[in-house]
């Protein structure tokens, strides 16, 4: 399915202004609308959006707890009954109100849920409103395996709304960033620059700058490859680590670790990687690994604990023929993708003093 995202993102006063207006022009979805929102949300933002478009007070309010961990098929079922128990129909409309757990979850009920009702983002979290959201993937994780469940399903359109930020903690802030750091990394070294330079400027006109480019950027690799055949891969860059040690932590007894920093942690060790083997200069190597982990904890990964994580990489939705693939920096703004790497490189990656 695709989607001309050009036509369903808006941002600020206009967006909500557009949801009024179709809602108002869909009388009977008022009726028949629901709002997805975990415990965080139904607190911190719901008000906003009811304060922005007061007759939604009206919706039936669907809670799930917060957390990576709650994006799974059970918590899917329990969203199911809750549209069946409320008569929700092929007419009814999601509202998913909330970060990246919210959107990806909601997505992937409306994509299915009587084959397919509508459904609308408004992401709350920074991650949400630069990755998450963008692109009309859907998607649950199947035990600790990340995204292995979705679907391709456009939203009716996105409201990217900055003053949701407000409501997030700073490690929350920090967490997203790492996203947006990757827009500049594999596409556009200026965007990359600019993140440097402010990233711990607090100014509000300056970050919906950034938000607005980011998006952006993602968006124009959406457009070239909607379906992930060959150039949106690229946006996969320092996932296939990120991911792998996302789920390790989320499911042993360590602690959870945030997507940000698991994704930081990957693009430190495939820009290493990118270092080795596919062209990447030391100084552009030691300048991502430099700016990255002076904002983002970096874990230590003991060695008996890699095999663990290399099993994870394994079962990743991006493999083809029983190949890992990888997407790896030729320089800072361009990258290649399906690249292929030694298990033992790969482990290598792990240990190298970071």
């Amino acid at each position: 399915m695709f989607c001309d995202n050009k036509k369903i993102i808006f941002f600020n006063e206009e967006a909500y202004q557009k949801l009024e207006n179709y809602l108002l022009n869909h009388i009977d979805t008022i009726k028949n609308t629901f709002i997805l929102v975990d415990y965080c949300t139904y607190i911190h933002c719901l008000p906003i959006l009811f304060h922005h478009i007061n007759f939604l007070e009206k919706s039936n309010i669907i809670q799930i707890k917060p957390g990576e961990k709650e994006k799974n098929i059970y918590t899917c079922i329990q969203i199911w009954k809750y549209l069946e128990n409320f008569k929700a129909n092929r007419n009814s409309l999601i509202i998913n109100l909330g970060g990246g757990v919210i959107t990806d979850i909601g997505g992937f009920v409306a994509s299915v849920f009587k084959r397919g009702v509508r459904f609308i983002n408004i992401p709350t979290t920074l991650l949400g409103m630069v990755d998450a959201s963008i692109g009309y993937k859907t998607g649950i994780n199947l035990e600790s395996i990340k995204n292995e469940i979705g679907s391709f399903y456009c939203p009716e359109f996105l409201i990217i709304d900055p003053f949701f930020l407000k409501t997030l903690p700073e490690k929350e802030f920090i967490s997203g960033m790492a996203e947006m750091f990757k827009h500049g990394l594999i596409a556009d070294e200026s965007f990359w620059i600019d993140m440097k330079k402010y990233q711990m400027n607090k100014d509000q006109n300056q970050w919906k700058n950034l938000i607005y480019q980011s998006i952006l950027i993602k968006n124009k690799i959406v457009e070239k490859d909607p379906q992930e055949k060959g150039l949106r891969k690229i946006l996969n860059f320092g996932h296939t680590i990120g991911h792998a040690l996302e789920s390790y932590f989320l499911d042993s007894k360590k602690e959870t670790l945030l997507h940000g920093i698991a994704i930081a942690m990957g693009m430190i060790y495939e820009s290493w990687i990118s270092y080795k083997i596919n062209g990447l200069s030391i100084n552009d190597y030691q300048e991502i690994k430099s700016n990255l982990s002076r904002l983002y904890p970096i874990k230590k990964i003991y060695n008996s604990e890699f095999d663990q994580i290399f099993f994870i990489m394994e079962h990743d939705k991006k493999n083809d023929k029983n190949k890992i693939q990888f997407s790896l920096l030729k320089k800072i703004g361009i990258c290649s993708y399906n690249c292929q790497v030694p298990y033992s490189l790969i482990k290598e990656s792990f240990l190298q003093k970071k």
